[in-house]
């Protein structure tokens, strides 16, 4: 099928496309049976269900596209279906959440634009090939502009990744959608803007273009910028699932971080960092969700002695979290080791320690407004007056992909090997 005589719509697999395909439906599929006892009683679950599945499909398309002119179009689909998920509780606070995601999503994409322009100008194809694209005889002359352009396409598809400057979504957009919602958004939908980005840097205008130029030093210190940043505004947030957005806003960044090293360490780093984190976010929206279902409880100041009432809930909670942190054996201890590597390997200037350190004292955050909240919930203190609590954990429906997802997270940290293999092949291509 072709869009123009030249411009085909495009479909194929490899080794990248799966992995994030896999990645998207196991989630989905995870938060989608969260939803069936969340969304039990809510009269708008219909269209909720209706767009969470055009949502997947969007995706599926993202991930399976062969050209740049196909995966645009599904990623333009993909925050259309989204939208509504955003908008689902129908409130104030929901109206204009959902117009600034539509708002951030459209115009990162827009920026996104150009580069189709330019790499339709100046390459010999639009097919997504290791290495790039670009026909350097042909852009000989006009290599500034390309790298202006390289960097709008960076900045825009960052967006959706929730990096700085267009990250502000996130914390406005989370806390209002339905919990399965906000899981996917942030656990999944994100992961679409890194992928976006893996397609436009490693497959059309090459690493070797921006290795070395302002564009790759510019890209990594968004990255930090936006890891501290992310950080710093989770430790101060007292709204919980506000907290996790902007933990989002961080984590994501470690992957986005990893990509702009242009390393083999660092791209592997990366990749194990967008599945940990998946793992990771989702649970823990998904306790989040649980809690505010079971008592209406939102601040994290109300988790006090939380765990003897939702013990399940609160170890998933407390696994995931530590995971989260990067405490060994746990899996996002091994992506942020690779990262780390990678940034001493880079021969990036400053950048090859002071990326270590960012990762270090964002951890060292991260620990802050997530295991206070754990601390608290297990270990209320002994000033504290306990009240009697009967347990009231939520069902079975909504503690099954905790419980998946958590032993995961823990079980890939311990046996990486299938992981492993997956990425280094896909960065073995890359980096020939």
């Amino acid at each position: 099928m072709y869009l123009t005589k030249d411009i085909p719509l495009s479909f194929g697999a490899d080794a990248l496309g799966l992995m994030f395909l896999v990645l998207t439906v196991s989630m989905w599929v995870m938060d989608l049976i969260f939803s069936i006892e969340y969304l039990k009683h809510d009269r708008r679950r219909v269209r909720f269900y209706v767009f969470y599945v055009l949502t997947l499909i969007s995706m599926t398309g993202i991930c399976l596209s062969r050209n740049l002119l196909t995966m645009y179009l599904f990623y333009e689909m993909m925050a259309l279906m989204s939208l509504p998920l955003v908008l689902h509780d129908q409130t104030k606070e929901a109206l204009s959440a959902g117009r600034k995601y539509i708002f951030y999503s459209m115009g990162g994409a827009f920026a996104g634009l150009a580069g189709f322009f330019f790499i339709y100008i100046y390459a010999d194809t639009l097919t997504f090939t290791p290495g790039g694209v670009l026909d350097m005889a042909r852009l000989a002359g006009h290599e500034d502009a390309m790298l202006i352009v390289t960097m709008l396409v960076i900045i825009g598809f960052g967006s959706k990744a929730g990096m700085f400057p267009l990250h502000a979504w996130l914390p406005t957009a989370h806390p209002v959608a339905p919990s399965p919602a906000s899981a996917f958004l942030s656990g999944n939908i994100t992961k679409m803007g890194v992928f976006v980005i893996i397609r436009y840097i490693y497959y059309l205008v090459g690493p070797e273009f921006i290795r070395g130029t302002w564009v790759q030093y510019t890209f990594l210190a968004l990255t930090m910028l936006t890891i501290m940043m992310g950080s710093m505004m989770a430790y101060k947030e007292q709204l919980m699932k506000k907290r996790l957005a902007y933990s989002t806003v961080s984590q994501v960044s470690y992957a986005l971080f990893g990509i702009a090293l242009l390393t083999p360490a660092g791209f592997t780093g990366a990749m194990m960092h967008v599945i940990f984190h998946s793992l990771v976010k989702n649970t823990l929206f998904e306790t989040a969700g649980a809690v505010m279902h079971m008592t209406g409880f939102k601040k994290a100041s109300e988790y006090k002695d939380l765990a003897r009432k939702m013990p399940v809930t609160m170890w998933c909670y407390a696994l995931v979290s530590i995971t989260l942190v990067g405490v060994p054996p746990t899996s996002a201890f091994l992506s942020k080791w690779y990262i780390a590597q990678g940034a001493l390997s880079s021969g990036t200037g400053v950048i090859t320690w002071l990326g270590p350190v960012i990762l270090i004292l964002s951890a060292l955050l991260t620990a802050g407004y997530l295991l206070s909240v754990m601390l608290t919930a297990f270990f209320p203190g002994d000033e504290y007056d306990y009240p009697c609590l009967e347990k009231k954990e939520p069902r079975i429906t909504m503690l099954l992909p905790m419980l998946c997802m958590a032993a995961a997270a823990v079980i890939f940290g311990i046996f990486p090997g299938p992981v492993m293999k997956i990425i280094t092949g896909i960065a073995d291509v890359l980096f020939v």
